[in-house]
Formats: structure tokens, sequence, C-alpha cells
């Protein structure tokens, strides 16, 4: 269902978008795998980002029988319930309490370094994990969150037991979760790529959104806010709905082109496209067909009516002012990587790079040598089909050109740690190209 922590987050924070009451909020991440689904909900509202580390308080005797939960400040949430049933003394409910109040501590200092908590008070906190499975956890972050001031708890995941999800609603005041199968085995099983997070990563996601932001939520002043947009793009006789992302002061915009059977809700393509706008570029990601046009197959081949249609988004997106004067490149995936590359082919558009994902540059041959972009030919080392398709094109093309193999990699690049090499190398490509005047 999602292919790792980043791209789940990233279809979380189009959920959270627009929601009614998150424009004074507070995302915090559960760590350690909750922390990179929150800072993509973070980024995505302009909020700030914080850790909520909790402990669970239990029963010395049945330690996974939870009476409460400890937070950082001194919060404490008790279960009078379960410590009468349990007939705990308040000798053995402090013991417990002293060690996991320590290790509270211990944590958010490491997690947070010398940077004080975000406060709480008053404003909504929106408490992100990478799931539910029993929601122990989940179930005191909404506790100690409320606990700590909050005005509204909103507790948004990917995926989640829907028994368990339903329960939650008593602690929390809304529940997002986009994922609720009825029958539930794991968390990981929702994921291709479930890699343990590391303490590192954590510090470092969180180094990263307070660079961008003050403690108090307030966008510092030496980060203008993305620009980011729902559009529909004119492509001459059709309209085509999109999606523009543009950071400040960014370097350059890509433009994603989508191959056969995709759309712009490709969860590979939006990955990249994340990983872009965090490193400064601009991101396009737009329909090339029009939901009719996709029922004949025919056109999904047809790389001259795709590469027409590329050529007048182009040209749209110059003249709309976040992008207005900034080069622009394009990345294609399958049949997309060739409508690109004949788009680069045409006379008189400038496109500053073409990176192209387990792409098809043989079906633009008649246009290859006529190719004036710099490009990236990208292609998992077990696609060997296509492999070789790229190393013949690759002797067609006059331009600079690139060819880099993904070892252990498959047409669409799900082995864990593969369309992260492809993100980087896209990355790199479009960096290093739109820094040099365009050729």
């Amino acid at each position: 269902m999602f292919l790792d922590r980043h791209d789940a987050g990233v279809r979380l924070a189009e959920e959270m978008r627009g929601r009614a009451g998150t424009g004074d909020a507070v995302v915090l991440g559960l760590p350690r795998g909750g922390v990179p689904v929150a800072y993509e909900v973070a980024e995505a509202l302009g909020a700030p980002l914080d850790v909520i580390v909790v402990r669970k308080l239990g029963v010395p005797y049945q330690p996974e029988l939870g009476f409460g939960a400890v937070g950082e400040g001194g919060v404490s949430v008790v279960n009078r319930e379960i410590v009468r049933l349990a007939n705990l003394g308040e000798t053995e409910m402090s013991a417990v309490e002293e060690r996991e109040r320590a290790e509270v501590e211990r944590r958010a200092r490491r997690f947070r370094g010398d940077r004080p908590p975000v406060d709480l008070a008053g404003r909504t906190v929106i408490v992100v994990d990478d799931g539910i499975a029993t929601g122990g956890t989940a179930r005191a972050a909404c506790q100690v969150a409320r606990a700590r001031g909050a005005s509204r708890v909103v507790l948004a995941v990917p995926v989640g037991a829907r028994k368990t999800v339903d329960s939650l609603g008593v602690e929390a005041d809304e529940v997002v979760c986009l994922e609720m199968p009825d029958h539930f085995y794991a968390i990981g099983l929702w994921y291709r790529d479930f890699s343990q997070t590391t303490d590192g990563q954590v510090m470092e996601l969180l180094r990263r959104a307070a660079s961008r932001r003050g403690h108090d939520g307030v966008t510092a002043g030496s980060n203008p806010a993305t620009f980011i947009e729902e559009v529909e793009v004119d492509a001459g006789l059709v309209r085509l709905a999109g999606r523009l992302v543009v950071p400040a002061r960014a370097a350059g915009v890509v433009v994603f082109v989508h191959g056969s059977g995709s759309s712009r809700h490709s969860p590979r393509n939006r990955y990249v496209a994340t990983v872009l706008n965090h490193a400064g570029l601009g991101t396009l990601l737009f329909d090339l067909l029009t939901a009719q046009e996709e029922i004949d197959r025919g056109n999904v081949f047809d790389i001259g009516l795709l590469a027409g249609r590329l050529v007048r988004v182009i040209g749209w997106l110059r003249g709309q002012p976040p992008a207005a004067g900034l080069p622009v490149g394009c990345f294609g995936a399958s049949t997309g990587a060739a409508a690109a590359l004949w788009a680069a082919a045409e006379p008189g558009i400038e496109i500053a790079a073409v990176v192209s994902r387990g792409g098809r540059p043989d079906l633009a041959e008649p246009r290859l040598a006529a190719v004036r972009a710099p490009t990236l030919l990208i292609v998992g080392g077990r696609d060997d089909v296509v492999l070789g398709l790229n190393r013949a094109a690759q002797e067609r093309l006059r331009c600079e050109s690139s060819l880099q193999v993904v070892p252990g990699a498959t047409h669409l690049f799900e082995e864990p740690g593969a369309l992260e090499r492809v993100a980087d190398l896209a990355c790199d490509w479009f960096t290093g190209h739109f820094a040099r005047p365009a050729g």
C-alpha cells in the first residue's frame, strides 16, 4: 500500500491539507517510525514539528497492561479504574513512574538536543505515527498532548486496525486514517520498505524542521512559504489536472511526465517530487490524458500526442508567476520518458535537463539524435529488456548523457532503497544542470 514512511507521509499530508482547524497546528511524531511520516505532514501544513515522547506505565506483574502514561514536563495520566482492579499501591506506582519518567527525559534530550519542546497550550495538536495496531502508544500520546494544554487533538496515521482506530475516538477529537483493513496483521505488511528508523534520522528531521521554523511555529523570515496549488493546465484542446509546487528561491522546476497506465497520483513520482521539493526544486505533476482519452490505449503510446501536450504544458508553466524565469526540466517514466525526449528535440523549446526512470527512450528513436537537453537514463539492474533498450538509445543521443544502473532493482524500483537512489540521482542531475546556462 505504501512504498515507505516518506510516501505514507506524503499521502497523509495530502489528506490533512486544507482541513479545518489546522491553521495553528503543531505536528507531533511518535518516535521513531512516526517522525518521517509527521515530517511530511508538518511540511504540507506549514506547521512546527516536534516529537512526543511517552512511556506507558505498566502494572508490575503484567507490564503489557498499562495503568497510565507519562510524558515530558512532569505530565502524568493515570487510569484509576486499572489501578483499582490491579490493586496497586502508591509505592508500586511511584517506582514505575520514576523509572519511565527518567526514560522519557533521556530520549527527549537525545532526539531534541538543546531545543525546547514546542508549546502546545491552546493549540491544535496532530499526533502522527506510521500505523496503529493495538493503539496503546497512540492513546497515551493523545492523553499526554491534552494534559500539556492542547485545545484539540487529532490523531493521524496512514494505516490502522479498524476496531482500534474506532476506539481511539474517545481519546482524540478526530482520527484520520487512510487505510483501515478489516483483517489487520501487522503495520509492516502495509509498507514495501519498513526498515527501522534510526535515532539519527529522527534527529536530522527535527533539526531540518527547526531550521526552517521558529519554536513558536512562525516561519522564519529567511524561509518564505512554498507555493502549492492544484491547477488546471492549458494543453490546447483540453485542460489537464495538475499540482504545482514551487519552494521559495527554487533553482528550477521539474515537469513530471508519467508513463503508461499512470497519472499525477503515481506514488513513485510523488515520492521523487517530494525529494526534489526538499532540495529546493519546483515540481509539476499533471495528467497527460483526460480520463476519457485513457480508455483508448492507443493514446498512451502515441508519443507524438504526449510530447505535443508536454510542449504546451511547459509553455503554460513559463507563464505562471512562481515559475517564471526558472529553468525547466523533465522527469519521465516509461512512455513518459519517450515523450520528454521527443519534446526536448523540438526546435525552439528550452529544456534544461531530462531524467528517465525505467523509460522507453527507444519509442522516441526518430528524434533521439536531435535531443539537446542533457539526459540521464536510470534503469534497474534486473530490468534486462529495458536496460538493453536504454543502452541502444544512449548510442543514438548526441547530447550530454549518462546511463545509471541501480543494482538489484526491477522495472518499478520496488526494492528497498531503489527508489531513494533514483531520487538522489535525479536531484543531483537537475540541480547540477539548472545551475548552467541552457544549451
